[in-house]
Parts: structure tokens; C-alpha cells; sequence
């Protein structure tokens, strides 16, 4: 008698195509730009499973990764840290109306 599925496995594993938004915001705090984005996987599969989502792909993660990464180098300095430099005069009191306005003012290095 031949099996019922004889090409089915039984051990598939399953990845979710979007990654809620619970699950982004650890990815956020997750993410190290010091250790590679395979190990950032690894921890956001783990904490997906303990929340009780799906784990999502390799891909996905890289992608977001990425493009947090990108977004967190383009953001520039908060308006905390440019009242803060304005208070001790490295930068002109004219940095806090820039920041506010949203013209924006350059990081220091």
C-alpha cells in the first residue's frame, strides 16, 4: 500500500510576511549596528516566539535593518542635545530656531 503524502514533510518552518508592530519595536531596540544582522535575527526570532508571533524572515529582518539604520544616521541631533550645546555655546542660540523650524541643524563632530 503506498503512503497518503509521500513528499509532504512534516517539519516546515513558517516565516510571517509582515512583522507586527509590537514585534518592530523590539527589532528597533534589538539592533546593534556593532553585531551583524544574522544575530539580530536570531534574538528577534526568539522574542517573536516568546510573544507568540510567527517568526519573520531573514530577508524581512535585513530590509528593516537597514533601512532603520539608514533612518537613525539621517535623523541628526535631538532638540534636547541642541539646547544643551547652546547652553554651554557650542553652538549659536540662532541652532535652537533651525531645530524647531525644522530646517534642521548638522551633527557635531
Amino acid at each position: 500500500m503506498r503512503a497518503l503524502c509521500p513528499g509532504t514533510l512534516r517539519c516546515v518552518a513558517t516565516f510571517a510576511a509582515r512583522i507586527p508592530d509590537r514585534l518592530y519595536k523590539r527589532l528597533v531596540k534589538l539592533d546593534d549596528p556593532g553585531v551583524p544582522i544574522a544575530e539580530t535575527n536570531r534574538r528577534l526570532g526568539a522574542e517573536a516566539e516568546r510573544l507568540g508571533f510567527t517568526r519573520p524572515s531573514y530577508e524581512r529582518v535585513r530590509v528593516l535593518v537597514q533601512q532603520e539604520r539608514r533612518w537613525s544616521r539621517s535623523r541628526g541631533p535631538s532638540t534636547t542635545s541642541v539646547l544643551v550645546d547652546v547652553t554651554f555655546r557650542v553652538r549659536p542660540p540662532e541652532a535652537v530656531l533651525d531645530q524647531l523650524s525644522g530646517i534642521g541643524v548638522p551633527t557635531r563632530r
